[in-house]
């Protein structure tokens, strides 16, 4: 009779439980993560497998963002959509702003108190829609925004609570001093918004305004995407974009075209999604191909 025969049955039981730990660490510990990363290396994977990194620095799938120092866009190089994600592209905080449609009405920041306030959706966009607007020397109005970039939402308040003749109405996302965008409202003189006041038992108005249905600036061009990674913007906003990055650049409007063109790519299977332009790569490659002259 040998050793193991003689030993008692839990201590077999153990070494059984101990060889298996032994086998799954070399198996999953060793033999797995080499493997994948051994099959990572081959052609047509590798550039996936390394986050499909650019010469230049980043990756062609996670936007970046183009401003100075004041952070003000960078005029020689094309701007991506807008950034919920941390402070912009941040792809350990890659997140969506949450706000939607009903979002248009802003809390005022209190004197003294600058963090104390929120924008709406619609603030956002409009502030947005105005400064892509004076970037692109086009103009910025939307739908329901005011001419200083915010909200142009009533506040209405009425004798019979939801009806009945308007008493008092406050621009709502208009703080004072600001001058209302409407003089006046079903004949009542129109206020502007006291941070702090209480505006509730007022009804929510939306004005539309007079700007054009539809605007110069594309919607992505004031809108963050889902995850507040996206790289990509329309090629009408890149259409857009153009006439300036050739001007600071000392390009032809048509090499930059050209340029936006081979950065362009086209629907899932031919039908799904839009068309998209990297912007990330598209400007790595106008630093590579035309770099900014330095007067």
């Amino acid at each position: 009779m040998n050793f193991l025969s003689r030993m008692p049955s839990w201590i077999g039981r153990h070494l059984a439980a101990i060889r298996v730990v032994v086998v799954l660490t070399v198996l999953v510990g060793l033999v797995y993560p080499l493997g994948m990363t051994a099959i990572a290396q081959v052609p047509g994977l590798r550039n996936q497998a390394h986050g499909s990194e650019l010469a230049a620095g980043g990756s062609k799938l996670i936007g970046q963002s183009f401003l100075d120092k004041e952070g003000a866009p960078i005029p020689s190089y094309f701007q991506p959509r807008p950034s919920n994600a941390g402070t912009g592209y941040d792809a350990s905080a890659s997140a969506a702003g949450n706000l939607g449609p009903e979002s248009t009405v802003d809390v005022l920041p209190v004197k003294g108190q600058p963090d104390s306030g929120k924008q709406s959706l619609l603030t956002q966009v409009c502030a947005r829609s105005k400064a892509v607007g004076e970037l692109e020397h086009v103009d910025g109005s939307r739908p329901y925004c005011t001419s200083d970039g915010v909200g142009a939402v009533l506040g209405v308040f009425r004798d019979g609570g939801t009806t009945g003749r308007a008493t008092r109405v406050v621009s709502l996302d208009q703080a004072c001093p600001a001058r209302p965008f409407l003089a006046s409202y079903e004949g009542v003189t129109v206020e502007c918004a006291r941070p702090g006041a209480d505006y509730s038992k007022a009804v929510v108005t939306p004005v539309r305004g007079d700007a054009p249905a539809h605007p110069k600036v594309p919607a992505d061009a004031v809108t963050a995407s889902a995850g507040g990674l996206d790289p990509h913007i329309s090629p009408a906003y890149a259409t857009l974009q153009t006439p300036r990055v050739a001007r600071e650049r000392g390009m032809s409007e048509a090499a930059v075209r050209r340029l936006v063109g081979e950065y362009t790519s086209g629907r899932g299977l031919g039908v799904l999604g839009e068309l998209a332009v990297n912007v990330v790569q598209l400007n790595a490659a106008l630093d590579r191909m035309h770099p900014v002259k330095v007067a």
